[in-house]
């Protein structure tokens, strides 16, 4: 139980591993499809308030917020394009397997047809739109994968949810905590617990109403 409660909290990762463990656990939410369970919107938040501490103690600083962040951001998102590129290529190469597979633990056949499903609804730019979406932006360049989406086009797509997922989570992250602490004396690195749940529900609501709805229809 203790382990579970680490896996979600983006300061254990934060605290254990500092960057480079950010960096890993952003490619392998999209590149290694059992990544799905791990923190991304919060982990991104949290880093940003944290981003000028990351970059001093991994890389080296640069003597600007603005820039320490810039570089954090732009870390995050090259880490989150290999992953999709990573995830694509699987389902390009052996993607409809994974229709045939049985569920386990780390993987729900139904994650899959949910991914399918926002990749028909919301075409191409699917892969911008899941970034925003847990547990579907494992699967969606997966998906993209076996629908044998035009790499080019992919690529595009996967740099620019890429970069907008992070900068603007990071930056939200970085310049809250600053606008908090300047006008209100209010440290948000006290109330982390809370502020990772109110994340959480906003980006998770709608994977829950779409579950809720109904199961997914089974593919020929």
């Amino acid at each position: 139980m203790e382990l579970l409660k680490n896996l979600l909290n983006p300061e254990f990762y934060i605290n254990n591993g500092g960057l480079w463990l950010i960096l890993f656990i952003i490619f392998a939410e999209t590149g290694l499809f059992v990544g799905f369970f791990l923190p991304g919107d919060s982990l991104l938040f949290v880093a940003g308030i944290y981003a000028v501490d990351l970059i001093e103690k991994s890389v080296a600083t640069f003597g600007s917020d603005f820039i320490d962040t810039t570089v954090l951001a732009s870390l995050i998102s090259l880490a989150a394009i290999i992953g999709n590129e990573v995830g694509y290529w699987f389902g390009y190469k052996s993607g409809p397997m994974l229709y045939e597979r049985e569920d386990s633990w780390l993987f729900k056949k139904k994650y899959l047809f949910k991914a399918h499903d926002v990749f028909e609804e919301h075409g191409k730019v699917a892969v911008i739109v899941a970034r925003f979406l847990p547990v579907v932006r494992t699967f969606v360049p997966i998906v993209a994968g076996i629908v044998k989406m035009e790499k080019g086009k992919f690529l595009v797509y996967n740099v620019i949810g890429a970069v907008v997922w992070s900068f603007s989570l990071v930056f939200a992250g970085h310049y809250l905590h600053k606008l908090c602490l300047d006008y209100f004396d209010l440290d948000l690195t006290k109330h982390l617990e809370i502020i990772i749940l109110i994340i959480v529900l906003i980006t998770t609501t709608p994977v829950i109403i779409k579950l809720i709805k109904g199961e997914p229809k089974k593919r020929d």
